[in-house]
Parts: structure tokens; C-alpha cells; sequence
């Protein structure tokens, strides 16, 4: 009796020996694939160019690849700002808008004679300006820095039309090495944004104010507790902000080579700052985002947009593909965050 009893459980046992490891080794590949880097970003970003390759021939053409480049530029510079930003918990909505009463400021500037580099030094210092009262606001009245950026950047779009008094006013070629010039043959606002990006990974993952930012960004209470000087690490944060959107808006200047009213134009280059960033993998709570996210959804974004207009799709989309990658970055965001807390 005792030998028909166990040999079934011996049958058993071998039976889902190979069924088991077969578990673990699927498993195994699941989770090796999981903990590659924005894999999913990366494969959304292949298909994109492939398809866009196999339906205009103009696509993968030098010209065009460094005129996506150039055009993304500017975006990099502001999203690489944002991911700091929203790595330590906030948000700035004001820095798209900023660009282009810093384009406008500069093109009076240059336009009543003021030489290149003052006329920098100032835009930049503006915009500087402008990000600290931003972060002040943020910092010591505890509301919400979206409220506070949006409303900033409503002022500053009416500030726009102030400065430009409704008119064009160009920069001629003062800043023209810099919006056509070229370096190791990549134009000189992809090698600036490239800069910009660069310095941004390595504040990030090397220094301790980086370090301090993504332990803001996970719990500010905790983050006080610890000793971090969180008032102080904010406002040097909205102020660099303000700085880097200051330098956007001297590189829009350069590559339009004149500054023309446009209500709601720093509010779309902002939002697509925005997308590229939450597309990323750059959390809305804060805690969590890598340059190299921003990168892949400002690439993604700048070739979608690309691939509409070879494809003679109206511009008018480009808003409505701008707005439903952003709401399902969102999404997936969320949805991943979910899933951390559940592990």
C-alpha cells in the first residue's frame, strides 16, 4: 500500500519539476526585461521612425535629421530644467512663456543696439529673475507651484505684447552663429542643448544638491528632518530654472532671427517640455527621472511632429498628438507608480 501511495506523489513531483522551472525562467526573462531603461519608450521611439522611413523617402535624409534636431533644441533646454524640477516635486509652467519675453527683451536689446553679450547677460539674468520670485512664491506661501507658475506665465504672455508693442521686431544677424552655425557638424543650438543636458545628469547623479533634490522630491518632511536645507535648495532650483529658460529664449531668438507677438506660444513650447518629460519616466510626485527619459521623449515628440509635416498632415494636429501623448504618459505614469507600490 505504502508503494502505490508514494509513487503517484513521486509522478507528481517530477511532473512539475520542469513546469516549475519553466515558471522561474520565465520569470527570470520578465524581470531582466522590466529592469532594462526606458525599453518601452525606446521601441514606441523605433516604430515611430519606421514607419515614418518607409512612407516618405525625405525622412532619413542628413537635412532633415539635422533639422529635427535643431528644432528640438530649444525644447531640450526646457525640459532639462523641468526634470529637475519635477524630480524635487514641483512643477514650472512658466518657463515656455519666459522664453519668449526673453526672446522679445533681447531682440529690443539688440535691435536698439546693445552688444551680443550684455544683451545675454541680461536676458538670462531676467529670466533668472523671474524663476526666483517663482520659487520664493512656491517656497514660503505653500501654494501649489502650478497655480503660481501658470499664473506666471498669463503674466508673462501680456508682459510679451508690452515689450513688442504689437510689432516684429528682428535681431538681424547678431545671433546668428548661434541659430545657423554649426560645430562638428551638428548646429550650434543642438550642441548647447546637448551642454545643457549633460551638466543636467551629472548635477543629478553626482553631486550632493542633486542627491538633495530626489530626497525632496520623495518626502519633503523627511527631507527637513534629515537636515536638508530644503527652502534654500528650492529657490536655487526655481532660479536655475528661470536661468536655463532665459538661455532657451535667446536660442529662439537666434534660430527665428526676430521676435513677433504670439499669444500662447511660450504655453505650447512649455507643454511640449511637459510631454517630453513625463514621457520620460520623470515622476509628477517627484522622486523619480532620469535625463536620458527626457531625451527619448523630447527625440520622440520632435520626430512625431516631423513625420506630420513630411507627410503633409496639417499643423494643426501637431497640438492634438502633443495632447494625447501627454495624457498617456500620464496614464502609464500613474499606472507605474501604482505598481511600485504594490511591489
Amino acid at each position: 500500500m505504502s508503494l502505490k501511495t508514494t509513487a503517484p506523489e513521486a509522478e507528481g513531483t517530477t511532473g512539475q519539476e520542469p513546469s516549475g522551472r519553466r515558471e522561474r525562467a520565465s520569470g527570470g526573462l520578465l524581470a531582466t526585461v522590466n529592469r532594462i531603461p526606458h525599453l518601452g519608450l525606446t521601441v514606441v521611439l523605433l516604430v515611430v521612425v519606421v514607419l515614418t522611413a518607409t512612407q516618405t523617402d525625405a525622412f532619413l535624409t542628413e537635412g532633415n535629421l539635422i533639422n529635427v534636431l535643431r528644432q528640438v533644441s530649444i525644447t531640450a533646454v526646457i525640459a532639462a530644467a523641468l526634470t529637475l524640477v519635477m524630480v524635487a516635486g514641483g512643477m514650472d509652467f512658466s518657463m515656455g512663456s519666459s522664453a519668449y519675453v526673453v526672446a522679445a527683451f533681447a531682440a529690443q536689446l539688440i535691435d536698439s543696439g546693445t552688444s551680443v553679450s550684455v544683451t545675454i547677460l541680461a536676458s538670462i539674468g531676467l529670466a533668472m529673475g523671474i524663476g526666483l520670485v517663482n520659487g520664493l512664491v512656491v517656497t514660503y506661501t505653500k501654494v501649489a507651484p502650478f497655480v503660481v507658475t501658470l499664473a506666471t506665465a498669463t503674466i508673462l504672455d501680456g508682459f510679451q505684447l508690452v515689450v513688442l508693442d504689437g510689432k516684429t521686431v528682428s535681431s538681424g544677424e547678431a545671433l546668428s552663429g548661434l541659430g545657423a552655425g554649426y560645430l562638428l557638424g551638428l548646429p550650434n543650438l543642438t550642441c548647447t542643448a546637448l551642454v545643457v543636458l549633460a551638466v543636467t545628469a551629472l548635477i543629478m547623479k553626482y553631486t550632493t544638491y542633486g542627491r538633495d533634490l530626489f530626497a525632496i522630491g520623495g518626502n519633503e518632511h523627511v527631507a527637513r528632518l534629515s537636515g536638508i536645507g530644503v527652502n534654500r535648495n528650492k529657490l536655487l532650483l526655481y532660479a536655475g530654472a528661470g536661468a536655463l529658460s532665459g538661455l532657451a529664449g535667446v536660442m529662439l531668438l537666434s534660430r527665428l532671427v526676430s521676435s513677433s507677438p504670439s499669444p500662447g506660444g511660450g504655453l505650447m513650447l512649455q507643454l511640449g517640455a511637459v510631454a517630453a518629460v513625463v514621457i520620460g519616466g520623470t515622476s509628477l510626485e517627484g522622486g523619480r527621472g532620469t535625463v536620458v527619459g527626457t531625451i527619448l521623449g523630447v527625440i520622440l515628440l520632435g520626430v512625431v511632429a516631423n513625420a506630420l509635416n513630411l507627410l503633409q498632415i496639417s499643423s494643426f494636429y501637431q497640438p492634438v498628438s502633443v495632447g494625447t501623448v501627454l495624457v498617456i504618459a500620464a496614464v502609464a505614469n500613474q499606472l507605474q507608480k501604482s505598481r511600485h507600490q504594490t511591489h
